[in-house]
């Protein structure tokens, strides 16, 4: 009996609590989010953390709510962004704003000085607990494959004969365990396009760095003398590039002696003008700031193989006429021709010579007829030294 009726007590606690919680469930039911489950069952559900969110839950969740790019998650694929692009009703993200895993160093073993033979754990992080790593430059990549083993995409790997991290960016997710990993610092996310890029993290003085690496950067500062658009500002001897003003001419890395920013020279743009749509109204050429197009006033204006690809002639031009297309040739600094529409000469002509004054001209008639007097006087001296007795008497007698 006594357990029957413990069998009714707890089967009725049951029924009061189940009812109970069904209600709590009704009342305080959260309403599905239909987009937001289409945007989850997009992503990959790797739950790597590479998005910034507690796993693709709360990707998902941040995406629906348009506090996270329809591309937030670096694992997805180009085709998964674009579905999740058309599930939130939003255009897709521009692939060349797609992250990528940086190296920045080019100080491998045929650039940068090697400190000592390190035979130890073939790890960076070991490495660099021994006299801060085997590289003279201490912000030089180790390339002992600490990234290779934190990357879960195989998308990284060491060059064996230059002993660097190199990575492949077809395979990279922009997870960013690599960069965690690395103790030197020397990788970073960055777009995967972009037209110049810093290749050294040496903040030191410039003889300390070019005594250890042929490729680091010296803190000249030509690049930022050479920016006409005030992109490069020096920080602690680096030049950091703002991309918002950058325009891609691509000068800072024409102008740095060391290679240490790297450019794409491959898509460098070139301007060109349209000749039947050109008025001639000088508007390119005042805003040209290297000096590489020419023309007169009221007649079609030619670019020269000076030109930067900077653009802004293209964005000034009243007329639209001038387009900017990928340049074929490398850049000749020397057919600078400056504001006048004479081409520029082969051999500088010579400055023309003063003219003489009158004082001039009589110290010069002065000094001619004194020379003259020395001769003479010179010559009779040889020819009295030459001649005879027999002449000499001769001579006496005539006088």
């Amino acid at each position: 009996m006594d357990i029957l009726f413990a069998a009714l007590v707890l089967g009725g606690m049951g029924l009061l609590f189940g009812g109970l919680l069904t209600l709590t469930s009704k009342v305080f039911a959260v309403p599905s989010n239909p987009v937001r489950d289409a945007v989850r069952e997009l992503l990959p559900g790797a739950n790597c953390g590479g998005c910034g969110y507690p796993g693709c839950d709360g990707c998902a969740d941040a995406i629906a709510a348009g506090k996270a790019p329809v591309n937030a998650c670096p694992v997805c694929s180009a085709e998964a962004a674009e579905q999740i692009a058309a599930a939130m009703g939003v255009a897709p993200a521009d692939a060349s704003a797609r992250l990528v895993a940086k190296v920045i160093c080019q100080g491998d073993i045929e650039h940068c000085k090697t400190k000592f033979n390190y035979t130890g754990i073939q790890d960076c992080v070991a490495a660099s607990l021994v006299s801060d790593g085997n590289r003279a430059c201490k912000y030089a990549c180790l390339g002992l494959g600490t990234c290779v083993k934190a990357c879960p995409f195989d998308a990284i790997h060491i060059d064996e004969n230059k002993k660097i991290a190199v990575v492949d960016e077809d395979k990279c997710k922009a997870c960013g365990k690599c960069v965690a990993a690395c103790p030197k610092g020397v990788l970073d996310l960055q777009p995967v396009t972009r037209p110049v890029r810093l290749m050294c993290r040496a903040a030191e003085e410039g003889y300390l760095v070019s005594d250890n690496c042929r490729v680091g950067c010296i803190g000249c500062e030509r690049c930022a003398i050479a920016c006409k658009f005030g992109a490069i500002t020096m920080v602690n001897n680096l030049p950091v590039i703002d991309m918002e003003k950058c325009v891609g001419c691509m000068m800072c890395a024409e102008a740095c002696p060391t290679h240490a920013i790297w450019a794409d020279w491959d898509e460098r743009k070139i301007a060109e003008i349209n000749p039947e749509e050109c008025i001639g109204c000088g508007m390119c050429k005042r805003q040209c700031q290297f000096e590489a197009i020419i023309g007169e006033k009221k007649m079609p204006h030619e670019i020269t193989s000076a030109c930067t690809g900077c653009g802004a002639c293209a964005a000034k031009c009243p007329k639209k006429c001038i387009t900017m297309k990928v340049r074929e040739h490398t850049r000749d600094r020397h057919a600078k021709v400056g504001t006048t529409p004479e081409p520029v000469l082969a051999v500088k002509p010579e400055a023309p010579k003063p003219a003489r004054t009158p004082e001039m001209e009589a110290k010069i008639q002065a000094a001619l007829a004194a020379k003259a007097a020395r001769e003479a006087a010179k010559q009779t001296e040889t020819m009295k030294e030459t001649e005879t007795p027999v002449q000499v008497a001769e001579a006496e007698k005539a006088e």
